[in-house]
């Protein structure tokens, strides 16, 4: 298994529309990869390390699939109308990592 982990750094001037990324940009990356997406999870930055430092991402979201080849068969023929609805929710550049999951 594996988890696509979407992090939008957070700094000064970073804009972030969560409402329109939980509400509408989620649900339309679900619904577009349908079966393929075992589940997702949005991260919400509250906080850093200390009480009084700002997270250092804003947001992240986690999307689990069974494989990478799952994931890029079912994520490549959307990936620029996904692209093309950044703009709609931030002004960062999204870092993406694709991780196994290992079961300790």
């Amino acid at each position: 298994m594996i988890k696509v982990s979407v992090l939008y750094p957070n700094g000064p001037g970073t804009k972030f529309d969560t409402e329109y990324y939980k509400n509408l940009h989620l649900p339309m990356i679900a619904e577009s990869l349908g079966d393929a997406l075992i589940s997702m999870e949005l991260n919400i930055g509250v906080a850093g390390r200390a009480p009084t430092e700002q997270a250092p991402f804003v947001a992240i979201v986690h999307l689990l699939f069974e494989s990478l080849a799952t994931f890029q068969a079912s994520f490549g023929p959307y990936a620029e109308k996904f692209a093309a609805d950044v703009p709609n929710y931030t002004n960062v550049e999204g870092q993406v990592q694709i991780s196994e999951i290992v079961s300790l």
